[in-house]
């Protein structure tokens, strides 16, 4: 039987009709975290060699159509993040969370610190991407596979730093506060604010502008790839660096027992035989693995990805503010330029505690040249020679350049974003 040349237009137009209302449904579906009753499930099904697969169980998939900034500050501990982070809690349309993966780490691979193990690796960067993905989605939810105990009705009081998330401290997910807690201290927020509740916290963030976070639980940019290439998200990857001898000093003095033998050689003068130097070299390995990416320009990082050296940030805030907020094309607010005002220019007694943020920028980032013996600082700059270069950060041959208040150590560089 022979169809008329009507059928078969008619048939045409239906099938066209067909496609084109499933194209629309498939691209307007909200995104929704995998449906798993444990993350490790997916986690375990992401592949480093395949970055752009998502959890195996019929994902969904959809386009960012709000178009919120969605920020990553990527860096390592004591490089100045706690600093760089508080640039974005201060603004008014900003969403920030401070070290969510912190849960990732110590769910999954409690002993991550001291792990060499590619496969610890590869599930702890499966499972901050899930996460990642969903938090930037506002779907604190899925956080709570990774808090332990389980948070109960989407409540809990174990979300490591929150009170470092003005948001998470404020209307609607805290009740509006007196006049005279407007500036709270991280601890006071938590003992006013009482308990989190998720579902007020995913409220929050789905009213703000943009969502920022902090890690230093990624070691590099390429890490990122899947998240940066995901067209639900609109990311931007802000990579702070800071000099390894800088990051050497400071971890020395804030983590004493973990960095014992350190201070033991600094204090002596003797190096101890047994001194783990992977505290230092994995530092100056990321770095260099990082910047190369992203100062090699790949095309998947285009628009998306600026590197920023703690110490220009530390002498000039306001101006390299302005230049990170260019760069994400968010109108900086006063907040955040009264903050830094207050913040930047503190003595010694200002910070309260090792993880605040209240000091003299300037000197705090070359504070370190003080505080290491040369010896050190010499066995630091054997050990990092390319990323020290590769970042214009300058040697010093003996411990009298090394002392010396008129000598920066710091080239001048213009890191221009990828655009």
């Amino acid at each position: 039987m022979q169809c008329s040349w009507k059928a078969v237009l008619l048939l045409a137009l239906a099938s066209i009709a067909i496609q084109y209302t499933a194209i629309r449904t498939f691209t307007a579906k909200s995104f929704h975290s995998c449906p798993i009753p444990s993350p490790v499930n997916c986690s375990l099904s992401q592949d480093t060699d395949a970055p752009d697969r998502l959890c195996d169980e019929s994902p969904t998939f959809a386009y960012n159509l709000s178009r919120k900034t969605h920020v990553l500050i990527l860096a390592t501990t004591r490089s100045g993040s706690s600093f760089v982070g508080q640039l974005f809690n201060q603004h008014f349309d900003v969403f920030y969370l401070f070290e969510p993966l912190y849960h990732v780490q110590y769910t999954l691979i409690p002993k991550l610190t001291q792990s060499k193990s590619t496969t610890d690796r590869r599930v702890m960067l499966g499972a901050s991407r899930d996460l990642l993905r969903s938090l930037y989605d506002c779907d604190l939810y899925f956080l709570e596979n990774y808090i332990k105990p389980q948070p109960v009705n989407h409540t809990t009081d174990r979300l490591f730093r929150r009170g470092a998330s003005k948001a998470l401290c404020s209307p609607p997910v805290c009740e509006p506060l007196g006049a005279t807690d407007l500036h709270l201290e991280e601890g006071d927020c938590v003992k006013k604010c009482g308990t989190l509740n998720l579902t007020l916290a995913t409220e929050s963030c789905r009213e703000h502008g943009h969502v920022a976070i902090k890690t230093v639980r990624v070691p590099e940019v390429s890490d990122l790839r899947a998240l940066v290439e995901d067209p639900r998200l609109n990311l931007k990857v802000i990579q702070l660096v800071r000099d390894p001898r800088g990051i050497l000093a400071s971890r020395s003095e804030t983590f004493r027992d973990t960095y014992r033998l350190w201070r033991i050689w600094d204090g002596t003068g003797r190096k101890p035989y047994n001194l783990d130097v992977t505290q230092l070299t994995t530092v100056c390995e990321d770095f260099w693995n990082s910047v190369s990416t992203g100062l090699n320009r790949p095309p998947w990082l285009k628009g998306k990805y600026m590197l920023v050296r703690y110490e220009d940030l530390a002498r000039n805030p306001m101006k390299k503010t302005e230049e990170i907020y260019d760069f994400l094309g968010i109108p900086m607010d006063s907040n955040v330029e009264r903050w830094i005002q207050n913040n930047t220019r503190g003595d010694r007694s200002s910070s309260k505690h090792k993880y605040g943020t209240v000091r003299n920028s300037a000197a705090t980032a070359e504070k370190w040249r003080f505080r290491l013996s040369y010896e050190i600082v010499a066995f630091t700059q054997h050990a990092c020679q390319q990323v020290l270069a590769q970042l214009g950060y300058k040697t010093a041959g003996s411990e009298e350049e090394l002392k010396n208040l008129s000598i920066s150590l710091v080239e001048e560089r213009d890191f221009l974003p990828f655009s």
